[in-house]
């Protein structure tokens, strides 16, 4: 049988990035499991172990969805499944075959039900809110299949089946989030900055959002995974872009870079008010230029008063912004701010957005190389840069804009 040749306009798969199918196929023909080298496997109807915890909540069917109460086939010590600080530290396939682990039980809820919840939903949301694993057992209908999860969005996670009993024991509530979660006065942003400022990381603030856990009672929803990520990214990034604006802006060029397993992750913080891009480039055989024949860029960005819009590079947008504005708070300063990954062949598997925050807190907490004009800075980074940085020239608003007032600077 002869094999059938997929042509699919590379640009498609930057803008679609596995989640619109805009390429008009019913699957993603570039989020194939074949680049995983274990896949975990559980045969069987019965499972007990020790959920970090994990939740994980759909989006097709909206607003019937499904709830997925996640746990690994054992018990004990399982935090570090859902600890973003740590993933960094592993070799990447391991960090995958570690979070296929994660077995979903399906349970469909109506988003709204969070509102009043009952017995079952209650169940989820205090496991959600739980500082520590909790023993859950379940019994799921039919053995569990092979839709895993490999997303631009969302953290790897391991094959569903639908849920016909489940029982959980040993959850202890997170002080700080119990009374977020019992004040039903208190809107779900005010309720996201709160977590923050608290100490919190955005895994565990996005999963009490996506659970209906946050929020006025009367407007508490359940929301999908995928949103509750950039929602928790976007509330705690425009809360610190708002509150940097109040400071002087920093009185040189700042260079920083980060390389990792197939990426480079670039920052320049340049002199003058807040403005902020987040530029990638996905180079033939990377994740979503699969079937590409050149490098493909996209760039997103925002001046002073931010945007209106919602960026179509993704969520990673409001992930490395979170980054940033962190980056400068901590400096007491304000910047024009850019950001630019490189995304090299053979870095093919979608990781979800934890990964470009990560870096990029991490790529901030390196010593910067200090410049006195932007031409210079430019200059230093094309000894790093794979992709002749007369393109990240040409597709960058900042650079733009500076070149533009070069007598503010």
């Amino acid at each position: 049988m002869k094999k059938t040749l997929i042509k699919i306009p590379p640009e498609l798969c930057v803008k679609c990035r596995g989640a619109k199918m805009l390429c008009g196929l019913s699957y993603c023909p570039v989020n194939i499991t074949g680049n995983i080298k274990k896949i975990y496997n559980f045969s069987g109807n019965d499972i007990s172990g020790s959920s970090p915890p994990s939740i994980f909540v759909g989006r097709y069917g909206y607003p019937k969805i499904g709830v997925y109460p996640s746990l690994p086939p054992y018990t004990g010590n399982t935090a570090f499944l859902e600890d973003e600080s740590q993933w960094l530290k592993m070799n990447l396939n391991d960090f995958i075959s570690s979070r296929l682990s994660l077995l979903r039980g399906k349970i469909m809820m109506d988003v709204n039900s969070a509102s009043n919840p009952d017995y079952t939903l209650q169940d989820i949301q205090l496991t959600s809110l739980s500082k520590n694993p909790v023993n859950i057992e379940m019994r799921v209908s039919k053995s569990f299949n092979k839709d895993i999860i490999l997303d631009e969005n969302i953290t790897p996670m391991g094959p569903s089946s639908p849920v016909d009993s489940i029982s959980y024991e040993n959850y202890k509530i997170d002080n700080r989030i119990e009374k977020v979660y019992y004040d039903v006065d208190l809107k779900a942003s005010d309720g996201i900055i709160k977590l923050y400022m608290k100490g919190l990381n955005i895994n565990e603030i996005s999963r009490a959002l996506s659970t209906g856990s946050l929020g006025l009672q009367k407007n508490r929803k359940i929301v999908p995974t995928r949103w509750s990520i950039t929602a928790a990214d976007e509330t705690v990034s425009n809360r610190l872009v708002d509150e940097l604006k109040d400071y002087s802006a920093i009185d040189e060029f700042l260079v920083f870079t980060r390389k990792t397993d197939g990426n480079l992750f670039m920052g320049i913080l340049c002199p003058g008010n807040w403005m902020f891009e987040w530029g990638e480039s996905w180079f033939p055989g990377s994740t979503w230029n699969y079937f590409g024949n050149s490098v493909e860029i996209e760039l997103d960005y925002e001046g002073y008063y931010g945007r209106k819009t919602y960026p179509e590079i993704g969520g990673c947008y409001y992930s490395s912004r979170l980054a940033a504005a962190e980056k400068l708070i901590k400096m007491r300063k304000q910047a024009c701010v850019m950001l630019w990954r490189e995304i090299y062949p053979g870095f093919n598997i979608p990781l979800g957005v934890w990964y470009v925050r990560e870096n990029v807190r991490e790529m901030f907490n390196s010593v910067p190389e200090k410049f006195s004009d932007l031409e210079s800075a430019l200059k230093y980074l094309s000894g790093y840069s794979r992709v002749p940085i007369d393109s990240w020239i040409h597709r960058s608003n900042n650079i733009k804009y500076i070149r533009s007032n070069l007598d503010a600077y």
